[in-house]
């Protein structure tokens, strides 16, 4: 291995390690908050997309989980922002963790992709522009992500919390 090689694999491990310690502390405190709460859920960490990722999920079907998760994941993206917050306090890192709860964030990351996709489609079809519905900035990740998988692009326009998507033709 040339001495290039050797410190990007050393980077690699320690980005690695970084990650999987993030989620670590992100696990402690989910279980303080789910002892506090007394809800059931066995939590999930694992390494996607250069962050770490935790989910809670339950076996119980998740029905209790429902209530961190929120309308439209409002209670959702709060807590994720509290862990951010908490990982942050114990590395002085800023964390861009990704919190999942009962499944909701990966069910709506199917029904994006399948919106993105289908905005693409709408827009290779009629040539025209397409805009979307005002998105949090995970949602319009998840389309921009889709429509450049259909061999799009898109842009982002507005402000928050009216943020939303342009599909743009080829």
């Amino acid at each position: 291995m040339t001495e290039g090689t050797t410190s990007a694999a050393a980077e690699g491990a320690d980005t690695l390690s970084r990650l999987e310690q993030e989620g670590e502390i992100a696990a402690d405190y989910l279980e303080g908050l789910l002892d506090i709460a007394d809800l059931d859920g066995d939590i999930d960490m694992d390494v996607e997309a250069d962050r770490a990722a935790v989910s809670i999920i339950s076996d119980s079907g998740g029905r209790d989980l429902q209530k961190l998760v929120g309308r439209d994941g409002e209670v959702l993206e709060a807590l994720q922002e509290l862990t951010r917050l908490a990982v942050h306090r114990e590395t002085g890192d800023r964390s861009r963790l990704m919190l999942d709860i009962a499944g909701h964030r990966a069910k709506k990351r199917a029904e994006l992709s399948e919106l993105g996709a289908k905005a693409a489609a709408d827009v290779k079809s009629s040539g025209e522009p397409v805009k979307l519905r005002p998105m949090t900035p995970f949602e319009r990740k998840v389309v921009h992500d889709a429509v450049k998988a259909a061999g799009l692009r898109s842009e982002s326009e507005g402000e928050e919390p009216q943020r939303f998507v342009v599909v743009l033709p080829a």
